[in-house]
């Protein structure tokens, strides 16, 4: 049970300072702007009494608005607007920015890009976000291909130095800001992956690695913020794509997982992490992968269930002159279709192959469509055909059984808002299970 006047950030500090000492706790970090999924993400929250950490990457949200169109300030407003209407505290909720860094304006110089970041991490202090990795290991238009890892560490302690100058502007007594650093990073939404797994970090290049970024924070004169780094970013060899998932192996990062550095005191954050097993997740934070990071999978299974609830309409209300039938898929295909900027470079093959993957892949590129209003029309016209025709259990035992087990069980109303949360919710749940935070069997219903 979380301490109630206790800073976030705090809660933070001491998860990372218990499963230093025993394995034992983690925390998971939801990476979505969805409101479907940051509803089931509150509601989780609320069920296990604990923190919840929600992260923005820069390209999803940004001083100039991002894909989602928010600033900083918008996307803080959006989640604890949603935190109020569920009856979560304020207190209970971190906000972390994710990829803060050049990869925005990486197509300009880099000294321009890194101005533009610097404002980025500037406007995600101010409004109130307590988590930040520091991420400027891509390279920009007037940099090699690969940069140098000291590069990346200069440039780090400069954004660094930007969220310490913006704590000047917070009002006193605000919480520092904890930091994340790595070079090791996943590209922002994932990587498309293939043939063999990643390889694992190794000791000597995580010891490499903290000593160049110290030396860079030091050379700032940011020794305090140093001493505030609780996350760094490894590869513990899982990775997903288009049709695959690549599973932890602890055997494989064993060596990592005992080289955990006396200091800072930090533990690593490990990005990619969907789609692994609950056992594999489990062990990842025995193993002081502390930090899981989860994305793509939740904005999955809301697609899961979206798709099993149009198809629940289809048999429920086709032939119905008086009702007309929803068309999500469709719309959502076309959509992506009229601007595939999102997932051209992710998905191959030939058009069957891409249409597949357009709806079903693991990287789930639609993500970047559901707020396009053409489809959030449809699935409008969806839930309201939905409400108006009682979902007959029948159905919902065919397309959806985990939902039909709650609701038979009086876990769920059989409402289709109630079915999408608890879908997400059960990917929350296997999170929230292998970090020791939930302990009951299955989650409960979001209201």
């Amino acid at each position: 049970m979380i301490q109630r006047r206790r800073n976030s950030s705090a809660v933070l500090q001491n998860i990372v300072n218990r499963n230093r000492a025993s394995g034992k706790d983690g925390v998971y970090a939801v990476c979505s702007a969805h409101p479907w999924v940051i509803d089931a993400a509150i509601g989780q929250a609320m069920e296990d009494d604990s923190i919840l950490l929600v992260e923005s990457t820069s390209s999803q949200v940004n001083q100039l608005g991002g894909y989602t169109g928010q600033t900083p300030r918008q996307f803080a407003d959006f989640v604890h607007s949603a935190a109020r209407r569920m009856r979560l505290p304020k207190d209970r909720i971190l906000l972390g920015g994710d990829h803060l860094g050049p990869f925005p304006w990486r197509a300009t110089v880099a000294n321009r890009a890194l101005k533009k970041a610097c404002e980025l991490v500037r406007a995600c202090v101010l409004a109130g976000y307590g988590k930040i990795h520091l991420d400027a290991s891509m390279a920009c238009a007037d940099d090699p291909k690969i940069l140098p890892e000291d590069i990346v560490a200069q440039r780090a302690a400069v954004l660094c130095e930007a969220a310490e100058d913006a704590m000047k502007d917070l009002p006193r007594g605000a919480a520092s800001p904890l930091y994340v650093i790595g070079t090791e990073v996943p590209v922002p939404g994932g990587e498309t992956a293939s043939g063999a797994p990643p390889v694992v970090t190794t000791v000597e290049s995580l010891h490499q690695t903290l000593q160049i970024f110290q030396r860079a924070f030091e050379e700032r004169r940011l020794s305090a913020a140093w001493q505030r780094v609780v996350g760094v970013v490894v590869q513990p060899g899982v990775e997903f794509g288009d049709d695959v998932v690549f599973a932890y192996d602890r055997n494989q990062a064993r060596s990592l997982s005992a080289g955990l550095p006396r200091r800072p005191a930090l533990v690593y954050e490990a990005h990619s992490t969907d789609y692994q097993s609950p056992s594999a997740l489990a062990q990842m934070v025995k193993d002081h992968f502390a930090i899981l990071k989860v994305g793509p999978w939740l904005t999955f299974a809301f697609r899961e269930a979206v798709f099993a609830l149009s198809a629940i309409e289809k048999e429920l209300l086709a032939g119905r002159k008086s009702r007309k039938l929803s068309r999500v898929r469709e719309v959502l295909d076309r959509a992506m279709v009229r601007k595939p900027v999102y997932w051209r470079s992710y998905y191959h093959g030939n058009e069957r192959q891409l249409r597949l993957a357009r709806a079903y892949s693991y990287s789930d590129r639609c993500r970047y469509y559901w707020h396009e209003p053409a489809v959030q029309a449809e699935i409008d016209r969806l839930l309201d055909n939905l409400k108006t025709h009682p979902l007959p259990l029948t159905l919902v035992s065919q397309y959806l059984p985990q939902e039909y087990e709650a609701i038979r069980a009086g876990q769920i109303e059989r409402r289709p808002e109630a079915v999408i949360r608890y879908h997400i919710q059960l990917v929350l749940h296997t999170y929230a299970t292998a970090c020791g935070i939930q302990k009951n069997e299955a989650p409960r219903a979001v209201r």
